[in-house]
């Protein structure tokens, strides 16, 4: 060890957290986090490859807080007073008895996805078939949107944007039924809930990375005021 190059403090000032020397501890957490980030799509190979390398190498808590200060995994937590919980499950009184919209696939495929506008309750059954509900660039006018999904012999596949709330109430019978729950924590956010059964079937629902109900409603509000723009020039 070189003591030249790591002097010791001489002063009784007390140390910044972020000159504190990291241990091996430290180093796992953030190669933990660039991992995690690599495998979302958020950091390229080449990214991931480089800051490890960092991270090996940095001696501070300082340097280490570096290679992932752009990472949201990151970030702190809010706290519980900034935080607002979304909606709970909507009355039964407020939603409709009847479905608004039925997706049924018997033994063929069924698929909604694009820009298109989920009613409050959307009821998938996939027979020996195979359905499809992509969310992840339409647009809502309801907060909160219910959808039974049934699946026998058959997959439904759910895909919601990254900043939702996405809930769940169901099971499988010798099938799966899996939703990865989400907590957008802006109460103004849609609220997916995914009821439904799994007989010897999959039901899934999952966010799809890259995809916000924020840039969507953007990108039409932008295409709206040029399509005016050019309404008005002429």
């Amino acid at each position: 060890m070189d003591l030249h190059k790591s002097p010791a403090p001489t002063d009784d000032r007390p140390v910044a957290p972020a000159e504190l020397r990291c241990s091996d501890a430290d180093r796992d957490r953030i190669t933990d986090i660039l991992r995690d980030a690599l495998a979302e799509g958020r950091l390229t190979a080449e990214e991931h490859a480089e800051r490890v390398e960092g991270v090996l190498h940095a001696k501070t808590v300082g340097e280490l807080d570096r290679f992932v200060r752009d990472l949201p995994a990151a970030q702190p937590r809010r706290t519980a007073r900034a935080y607002a919980a979304p909606p709970g499950r909507p009355a039964e009184a407020s939603m409709p008895r009847e479905p608004d919209e039925n997706v049924v696939a018997v033994f063929s495929s069924a698929i909604r996805r694009g820009r298109w506008r989920p009613r409050r309750r959307t009821h998938a059954y996939a027979i020996f078939g195979s359905v499809e509900i992509d969310l992840s660039e339409a647009l809502f006018e309801y907060q909160q949107v219910v959808i039974k999904a049934v699946s026998v012999f058959g997959d439904v596949q759910i895909r919601v944007p990254e900043n939702v709330s996405l809930r769940s109430t169901g099971g499988g019978v010798l099938g799966n039924f899996e939703v990865s729950p989400l907590d957008s924590g802006d109460p103004d956010a849609p609220v997916i809930h995914v009821d439904g059964l799994a007989v010897f079937g999959n039901v899934e629902a999952k966010p799809k990375r890259g995809k916000t109900v924020a840039d969507i409603l953007d990108r039409v509000s932008h295409k709206a005021d040029k399509a005016l723009r050019k309404h008005l020039d002429r």
